[in-house]
């Protein structure tokens, strides 16, 4: 057994990591949901910008975090300095039962979904232990996926930062193929500008009972509540660029590279996520008709089963467009996995040396990187693959990040007035502005999630809460 880990990861590696992890499935999607809600390319636009804002200025306040403790473990390890081992086991129970987990497990499935494209037979069921549950053949192939990635990020991490390059530039090189092909060929025609002739006039569409879509403007409170809630998209789309601060101590000159590559990866994939939507609206009206039977008389609103961006590539490529966009969702949530895979068990390393994760997921193979943590994370994954239950996990696993981020944020007050005279390598720019700024805009965003996703963000804390009994038991003595 490996007593230590070793330094394999560059600059380069981190950035890939921080780019990889973000790009998931959510771009290709949730922009269809989004119209529903909102109705306005302005209003869309704006979440966009809004969410690379704060995913930024999040980004550059972890930057001083992660010079201060280049351990891994990372986000786990930052909120125990500032607040003890109470709130950091919070963190990382939430991550374990819900936040990493489950959207590994989503990740999976949307690769497996996407494969069905090609593979039809894979959305039949093999068996139904409950009413409406059935276990498919393509939940079967995304638990195969993530236990591949899990054996190869288990026989070191030289192979898991292969993958993740390799995945990252294939999906970042299409994505801006699918930008600059969607812009060249939309703007000559009326589509772009007919989307952005009333951008600011939102609305929502909603379903009835009677099969009608009801349109209802929406202005003031309303206007309020829709933004707040509409925001989740994107900040799903936009999560896990922390993951790169769980595996540091892995990382060459981490007080430098990891605040780096947090700046490169945000940005990088801020601007993809922007254009891509630009490209969006340059090929497929926002208000489709929900009967049509083409990807622009669907439009971005109702296209099939909310994969906008295939209904983009059908408009560049025709039928075959479909494929080839099937083709890139399948890299890209393969690698995304892959950089989820890889950081998670890092966290679950760090609980166990600190006695509050299982013991052997403290232990390192010949490998030199934590093979029992990982398995056990593969376990968990696999079964909320079976649950049927990762596509409300991520709601609750978007809210429950934010509520940490938060706090993490906070920390970096903390710790300035709790640890003045402490090495800090990188400090954040403007503090304590930029810090306040973040803390502000997201705390409004979790209010008007629990205002008006009440079930969701609640479900979300009791997620949390059961782990203060789990904590007693785990720490008998209750030390923090």
């Amino acid at each position: 057994m490996a007593e230590q880990t070793k330094k394999s990861l560059g600059l380069l590696d981190a950035t890939s990591l921080v780019a990889g992890s973000m790009i998931g499935s959510g771009i290709f999607i949730v922009t269809a949901e989004m119209s529903r809600g909102l109705g306005a390319s302005g209003w869309i636009l704006f979440l966009w910008i809004l969410t690379g804002f704060i995913t930024i200025l999040a980004a550059l306040s972890y930057g001083e975090l992660a010079g201060m403790m280049p351990q891994a473990g990372g986000q786990y390890v930052y909120i125990q300095r500032a607040y003890g081992k109470f709130m950091s086991f919070l963190y990382g129970w939430s991550v374990f039962t819900v936040i990493q987990t489950g959207v590994i497990a989503a990740v999976g499935v949307a690769f497996a979904k996407y494969t069905a494209v090609f593979f039809p037979a894979l959305n039949n069921a093999i068996i139904e232990p409950f009413p409406e549950t059935p276990v498919t053949y393509g939940q079967l192939l995304a638990i195969a996926s993530i236990a591949l990635l899990t054996w190869m990020n288990g026989r070191g991490v030289q192979n898991g930062k292969v993958i993740q390059m390799v995945f990252t530039s294939a999906k970042i090189m299409a994505l801006l193929a699918l930008i600059v092909l969607g812009l060249a060929i939309g703007l000559q025609t009326d589509v772009f500008f007919d989307n952005m002739k009333n951008m600011w006039d939102a609305s929502s569409v909603e379903l009835k009972e009677t099969g009608e879509w009801i349109k209802t403007p929406l202005t003031g409170l309303a206007l309020m509540g829709a933004l707040g809630t509409a925001i989740i998209a994107p900040l799903f789309s936009s999560d896990a660029w922390n993951n790169v601060t769980f595996i540091a101590s892995e990382i060459d000159n981490p007080k430098k590279n990891i605040p780096l590559s947090l700046l490169w990866g945000t940005v990088i994939v801020t601007i993809v996520y922007l254009l891509a939507n630009l490209a969006y609206m340059a090929l497929l009206p926002i208000h489709g008709d929900h009967a049509g039977s083409t990807p622009t008389e669907l439009g971005i609103m109702f296209a099939t089963e909310e994969r906008v961006g295939a209904a983009a590539a059908s408009v560049i490529f025709g039928d075959i467009g479909l494929y080839l966009m099937a083709g890139l969702i399948m890299v890209s949530t393969f690698g995304c996995n892959n950089g989820l895979i890889l950081s998670g068990a890092r966290l679950y390393y760090a609980m166990a040396k600190d006695g509050l994760f299982f013991q052997s997921a403290g232990k390192l193979n010949r490998f030199s990187v934590p093979g029992t943590a990982l398995w056990i994370q593969f376990i968990w994954s696999s079964l909320l693959c079976l649950s049927g239950k990762y596509g409300d996990l991520l709601v609750y696993a978007t809210f429950v990040s934010l509520i940490f981020y938060i706090l993490t944020i906070a920390g970096v007050i903390v710790l300035r007035k709790k640890e003045p005279d402490t090495e800090r390598p990188y400090k954040v720019w403007a503090y304590p502005f930029l810090p306040i700024v973040y803390i502000v805009i997201t705390s409004a965003i979790c209010v008007c999630l629990l205002i008006y996703k009440t079930n969701s963000a609640g479900l979300g804390l009791v997620i949390v809460l059961l782990g203060v009994p789990v904590y007693f038991f785990a720490n008998k003595n209750g030390k923090q």
